[in-house]
């Protein structure tokens, strides 16, 4: 027998959220992963020493991984989020009480979740996790480092982490990377592949994922690759210049072989 009064209907997507809704957001703070301690502690630590203080804002905060840790440190943290369901769940965590929230898009949405803190009074901005190739055109992430760079005040700085296009990866006529093969020991297992358009530098990150009993469920995710030397020029049109690139968060060297790269930009 079913007790249906401890029975909860999980909540429909919402087409507003975009690429996360309800459906993605309830899996995404599952462990391991970018959730695993070990990966979100250097990450932690590096934006606490370049938050100088704070306040620190948070493009694309989603569920609160880095900024509820980084409030749980004493500092001020801000962020913008356009997707609700991934916004609710930051209060949740140790620290995400303390994290002030702005609903809307990162390319144009102005902070005001504080009154004591306003655009152009942060010492830090960060975008984290590839979430600027989440933009899909090259006006829309120009506008993102605008954006960032309105909040900044003078010395400020903008740290992106994401991957560089891996295109080396691709045989002659073909336009898919494998990334991950996953079983997980009881006859399901996750897939995901990314597939990449090289004459508009646009790409999807596609996702199956099959349960023990079969079934299977498949999504895709659209972004837009940039190198680093075009984020460069973005930074400039948007008055930042480059001050660090490193591969990792542990600031080690970037080269040619790095598959992504940490860039930090100071406004002017």
């Amino acid at each position: 027998m079913t007790d249906d009064a401890n029975t909860t209907d999980p909540l429909p997507d919402d087409p507003a959220d975009g690429a996360f809704p309800e459906s993605v957001a309830a899996g995404y703070d599952g462990p391991g992963g970018a959730n695993a301690a070990e990966v979100v502690g250097p990450v932690v630590d590096l934006l606490a020493e370049l938050a100088d203080g704070g306040p620190v804002l948070e493009l694309a905060v989603g569920t609160g991984r880095i900024a509820a840790p980084l409030a749980a440190r004493g500092l001020r943290v801000g962020g913008i989020e356009l997707s609700r369901a991934m916004a609710r769940r930051v209060a949740d965590k140790p620290g995400g009480a303390a994290v002030g929230v702005t609903l809307g898009d990162m390319t144009t949405t102005r902070f005001d979740a504080f009154d004591d803190v306003a655009p152009g009074d942060f010492a830090l901005a960060y975008l984290v996790f590839n979430t600027i190739s989440n933009v899909t055109t090259q006006n829309g992430q120009v506008d993102v480092f605008r954006n960032a760079a309105a909040h900044l005040r003078p010395g400020g700085l903008f740290l992106i982490e994401v991957g560089v296009p891996d295109l080396r990866r691709l045989p002659p006529g073909q336009d898919t990377v494998p990334y991950a093969v996953t079983p997980d020991g009881q006859g399901g297992g996750y897939v995901g592949f990314d597939r990449y358009d090289v004459a508009t530098q646009l790409f999807t990150s596609n996702h199956v994922t099959v349960a023990p009993d079969g079934t299977g469920r498949f999504w895709t995710v659209p972004f837009r690759y940039a190198w680093p030397a075009e984020m460069d020029l973005m930074a400039r049109i948007a008055g930042l210049r480059l001050r660090h690139r490193w591969s990792d968060w542990d600031r080690a060297p970037f080269d040619a072989d790095s598959v992504q790269h940490v860039s930090v930009w100071e406004k002017a």
